[in-house]
């Protein structure tokens, strides 16, 4: 059937059919970052081009989601029930799996401007593809790369009242400025198709989500084919982790704004100031045992200790699922308000939430709206919730009733009896306790974002990208009501390295391999440095794991950074903040060092001495060497009784059995990074029994409690030496009756 404008399918090759007809064989599709792939669309579209040589593809998007496979066997063997359990149902994207087996037709390319993390480090091909871009210039480049046909995943209105509407949910970060630009293409004569792929599964969000259906040329609509929603799932929280987000967590300010990245990182985040906000005694115990305060003093100006009275509001490109238990624990309550004059009065502690009389004075004095009210001033004061709804401007008076007018003039004493008694809001109107640009998360995630209320959905608004990521004028919002909103922001990322002079290494290595992407990190370092009272604020881990060793991830210089030199702020280690904005070149490489693992600090200091870039008769203070995991540990449990912080703080889609088996594979993956560690772990897995059944049911999961061959009769044994390295047989299991 036909749309006012757009026509509905309810097949995905009558629609690739359509798209031929409009733009031809020579077709650039653009696609929504991460979740909001048409699925069915782009696989008949791909299909169409392996099966046609003539058509020319080229895909330019980013993040697209794949269903783990694993890299060896036991991987393969571990990976594959757990990734039948949660994406059984869902399609995969077919040129995304062609591409990460390198199998892309030669009449097909894929250009993305972000990947999933170290995913497509040894693909060459999308190593050369890859665009690098600010999140905020996707748009631009996009449009540069030719695009004639964007496909996107819409949620449809008909749920929701609104059957004329769909709305972006979880991808209008470009969507929304991407489209009009295509109009004007198509007006200057390039035939373009905006093609909507309708899934009831995808939650409803109205505000700049929502866009009438009739924008788009053809919606593909197939209920009976509706597919699960790809889950990104809950990744472990490590005790280094954790402390990391307990340091970030000190310098959340009451009151402020909000902005995280995804990750283990970022959950660690969320759940220390979930801590900080409901067991503020456990909290504070570990802040005073860290002595947090006297030696990481930037606390004090800029961060807080207290639970969340004024809370926060949340301003995020992706709104990550620690948004939502930030809402719902009583966190994510500040609302924040689409007027510049009426948000600094809030700011200014002028006027409350509640509508009074003296509101009205305030707005009045200020010069907001005017006395006598004029028909404009009443429509503002409705939609803002000061004035109820019902109250109507009439023959320049104000209709309270059918029985009651009174004048317009705010001194009128009976006007202002009248007003207090029957004209007040209840509460202000239109306010917004979160923007976030797109989403992806755990499918519980989901499954709460479907079921929030109507006023819990009516807080979130999902809009562009380029309203959240800077501060220019936007469509959606001016640089002034911006700055008004987004007081005490923190804008909180992670970094892979951070070298001495203060650069951070976030998205590739220094030959040139990209890992991830810029992303937006740049932009909000960079709005970090322009709005009065913000600090950027990037996390890493002190060290990582490569060839078997522990490595620093402080290191005194890299051949490659993201967020270059003179954009320093503040870093948290596990080992505590480094506040280094505006320091002095020894100051910032001496305070990195303090936050350093103890196991490199000399190390470092070494090499800024050699440079002349700190005093050659430094000395480490005592108290700076005391940065190892022991101490780590040994902090986190300073709240006292309780698990303050769990390795899955909210819920996870692994067994008990798949964790204990993924600890063993990590631990085994470890121990083989280098040729003479693979030998030696051989060697000791190939004496490696389980006479008694200690391992039975694991090694069953794994599908080695038979094995045939040569091949899997070794990687039963190498899981027996995996699972010995971790704990005594007693404690993994049932034994063989």
């Amino acid at each position: 059937m036909a749309g006012q404008n757009g026509i509905y399918c309810d097949d995905a090759n009558a629609c690739v059919d359509r798209v031929i007809e409009r733009v031809g064989k020579q077709i650039t599709l653009g696609l929504p970052l991460g979740l909001g792939k048409p699925v069915r669309f782009v696989n008949a579209l791909y299909q169409r081009a392996k099966d046609d040589p003539d058509i020319q593809l080229h895909i330019v998007t980013a993040l697209s989601l794949l269903a783990p496979e694993g890299g060896s066997s036991l991987e393969k063997r571990f990976l594959e029930p757990f990734t039948k359990r949660l994406y059984g149902n869902i399609p995969e994207l077919a040129y995304a799996r062609d591409v990460s087996r390198n199998q892309l037709p030669a009449n097909v390319s894929v250009s993305e401007f972000f990947f999933k993390a170290g995913s497509y480090l040894n693909n060459r091909s999308q190593q050369r593809n890859y665009v690098c871009t600010n999140y905020t210039h996707a748009v631009r480049d996009l449009m540069a790369q030719g695009v004639n046909v964007v496909g996107q995943l819409m949620s449809p209105g008909s749920q929701h009242g609104q059957p004329d509407h769909l709305s972006f949910s979880c991808n209008p970060d470009l969507s929304l400025d991407i489209l009009p630009l295509l109009r004007e293409r198509e007006a200057a004569g390039t035939p373009v198709a905006m093609v909507a792929e309708l899934n009831q599964n995808l939650p409803w969000f109205g505000h700049h989500a929502a866009i009438e259906a009739r924008e788009f040329d053809l919606i593909l609509s197939h209920p009976s084919s509706d597919y699960p929603l790809f889950s990104a799932p809950q990744m472990a929280v490590s005790p280094a982790d954790h402390m990391i987000g307990f340091y970030a967590s000190s310098l959340l300010k009451d009151g402020g704004t909000l902005q995280v990245g995804i990750g283990s990182l970022g959950a660690a985040l969320v759940h220390s100031a979930i801590v900080r906000h409901k067991h503020n005694d456990a909290w504070k115990a570990i802040f005073d045992h860290l002595q947090v305060r006297e030696q990481f003093p930037v606390v004090e100006e800029y961060g807080g200790t207290g639970p969340f009275e004024q809370g926060l509001y949340g301003c995020s490109e992706m709104m990550v699922d620690g948004f939502l238990y930030l809402l719902q624990e009583g966190i994510l309550t500040r609302e924040v308000y689409d007027h510049p004059g009426l948000q600094n009065l809030i700011n200014q502690g002028e006027i409350t939430e509640a509508p009074s009389l003296e509101t009205l004075d305030v707005l009045h004095k200020t010069g907001l709206i005017d006395s006598p009210l004029r028909a404009r001033d009443v429509k503002w004061l409705i939609r803002y919730g000061v004035l109820r709804d019902s109250v109507e401007f009439k023959g320049g008076r104000l209709r309270l009733s059918d029985d009651k007018s009174v004048e317009a003039d705010l001194a009128n004493a009976e006007t202002r009896e009248a007003l207090n008694v029957m004209g007040l809001g209840d509460r202000l109107a239109g306010g917004i306790a979160m923007h976030g640009g797109f989403y992806v998360g755990p499918e519980n995630f989901y499954q709460a974002l479907r079921e929030l209320s109507d006023d819990q959905r009516d807080k979130i608004c999902m809009t562009s990208v380029n309203f959240i990521n800077h501060l220019y004028d936007h469509r959606f919002g001016d640089q002034k009501m911006k700055a008004a909103q987004r007081v005490h922001g923190r804008f909180i990322n992670s970094a892979m390295m951070y070298t001495l002079n203060g650069a951070a290494v976030s998205d590739g290595l220094d030959d040139g391999r990209v890992v991830s992407g810029v992303g937006g990190q740049y932009n909000f370092v960079a709005m970090a440095h322009e709005l009065p009272g913000a600090r950027s604020i990037l996390a890493l881990r002190s060290t990582r794991v490569s060839g078997a060793k522990p490595v620093s991830n402080i290191v005194f210089n890299y051949a490659h950074c993201t967020i270059p030199r003179h954009l320093r702020d503040i870093v948290i280690t596990e080992y505590g903040i480094a506040d280094i904005r505006g320091q002095s070149d020894e100051d910032v490489i001496l305070r990195l060092i303090r936050i350093a693992d103890s196991r490199f600090q000399e190390e470092l200091l070494a090499q800024a001495k050699k440079a002349g870039k700190v005093a050659a008769d430094f000395k480490l203070p005592v108290h700076w060497c005391q940065n190892t995991p022991g101490n780590v540990a040994q902090a986190l449990k300073a709240g006292g009784k309780g698990d303050w912080f769990p390795a899955f703080p909210f819920g996870r889609d692994f067994t008990d059995e798949e964790l204990k088996l993924g600890k063993a594979l990590k631990g085994l993956k470890a121990a083989t990074a280098t040729p003479r560690g693979k030998l030696a772990t051989l060697w000791q897995a190939m004496k490696a029994k389980d006479e008694e059944g200690h391992y039975d049911t694991l090694i069953d999961r794994m599908g080695l409690k038979k094995p045939s061959g040569l091949r899997n009769k070794l990687d039963r044994k190498l899981v027996i030496h995996g699972l010995q390295q971790l704990e005594t047989p007693k404690e993994t299991g049932s034994k063989k009756s």
